[in-house]
């Protein structure tokens, strides 16, 4: 959607990745403004100016440590530049964007520094900026990741639209950092004032966090699974992935089989367990994800007398594989978009199923009934089965021509 965000720090025409035309979702919200709002009259940064686009040549030295933390699409990190922030994200597609953002307002990417929440976390932080994310569980395990590199005089501001902040919220800053309060609401968003405490013990993060699959789900019944924080359903399986592992089709010796969207990996480990000679492709957007797939996958798997091989890869689905190489596609696809209802990542993935696939091969996926992915899946293969179905969910199959 190409409505500019206008700020103190200046106005910015953000999209989100990828781009889509038919997408009319807004690459920044209230939440973003706001924050950036308080930040100008504040003039918390005022003294580390600067031009942002040479940046990527100048000392961070002179500046302070300015840490974002689960910036959307990079609104929060495009009009900081001039601050050389750190921006920490779970997401590859938030990745993309803020590369994308920083290009369309003339930055040099140098100026800014991009980590995952896989990767080790900043020594300092002098500015720590939180946009509240969806997951109660990722906000926990980042505040105690980052916790350590914050001080009493670090300035900790948090924002999210008010839908997004529960007292669960503000009681997860005050037990980790310190004292929360809330601003008042503008344009349905708000801020988290936090202050920093030096705190003795914080206790630990409880993430990642591993239990038992239960019985009855074929080939993993009983057997271990590895959640890091923000995993989709992390404390528990699903009740869909429970009903595709009953229905999940055999995988063939030499076949290279795609667990898209893999979350936490059971999906593509049941597949390999099944078959060992199959070669199994773990893709997800999510940084966390994929660190749990992999750990599943490994537990799972040590010791057993597998001819196939594993890969584990963090991007845009399957935009980098080559057309025609893929013999089975598996996926559960999501229909949110942080708090936005959409299926547009459902139609890029069944779309990139589609490409990747050699004729013959096949997508198969579950989901809820009335989502009536069998009419994307028809517009796109020409064809779509019904392979299984309870009043909730369908298993639907679709062949590449």
């Amino acid at each position: 959607m190409n409505d500019p965000m206008t700020t103190p720090q200046g106005t910015y025409h953000l999209t989100r990745f990828p781009e889509d035309p038919r997408d009319r979702l807004r690459a920044w919200d209230a939440a973003d403004a706001y924050l950036l709002r308080h930040l100008a009259a504040a003039g918390v940064l005022e003294e580390a100016g600067g031009d942002s686009k040479g940046a990527g040549a100048a000392s961070r030295t002179a500046f302070p440590a300015v840490v974002v933390l689960g910036d959307r699409w990079g609104a929060l990190t495009t009009a900081l530049a001039p601050h050389r922030p750190t921006q920490v994200t779970d997401s590859f597609l938030a990745r993309q964007a803020t590369l994308a953002n920083l290009a369309r307002a003339g930055v040099d990417p140098a100026a800014v520094r991009l980590l995952t929440t896989q990767d080790p976390p900043p020594d300092t932080i002098d500015v720590l900026l939180v946009r509240v994310p969806k997951s109660l569980a990722l906000l926990e395990d980042q505040l105690h990741r980052l916790a350590p590199a914050v001080r009493p005089d670090t300035l900790v501001l948090g924002s999210g639209m008010v839908k997004e902040i529960h007292t669960s919220t503000l009681r997860t800053f005050e037990r980790i950092l310190g004292p929360t309060r809330t601003s008042l609401a503008e344009q349905k968003a708000r801020l988290i004032h936090c202050a920093p405490e030096a705190h003795a013990s914080r206790g630990r993060s409880p993430w990642p966090y591993r239990y038992a699959l239960p019985d009855g789900i074929g080939v993993l019944s009983g057997r271990p699974v590895t959640n890091h924080a923000g995993v989709f359903c992390a404390d528990r399986l699903d009740i869909g992935t429970r009903f595709f592992l009953r229905h999940l089709p055999r995988a063939r010796a030499g076949q290279r089989v795609v667990d898209l969207g893999c979350g936490n990996g059971i999906v593509g480990t049941a597949v390999a367990l099944a078959e060992p000679g199959a070669d199994v492709l773990f893709v997800d957007e999510s940084y966390q994800a994929v660190a749990s797939a992999e750990e599943t996958y490994r537990e799972n798997t040590a010791g057993a007398d597998r001819a196939g091989g594993a890969e584990f890869l963090v991007g845009d689905g399957l935009a980098e594989l080559a057309p025609g190489g893929v013999d089975l596609v598996l996926n559960n696809p999501p229909f949110h978009s942080h708090q936005a209802t959409t299926d547009a990542t459902a139609r890029r993935m069944f779309t990139q199923a589609r490409r990747a696939l050699r004729p013959g091969g096949e997508l198969w996926v579950v989901g809820n009934r009335h989502l009536g992915h069998h009419l994307t899946l028809r517009r796109l293969f020409g064809n779509s089965e019904l392979v299984a179905s309870d009043p909730k969910f369908v298993v639907l199959r679709a062949v590449k021509k």
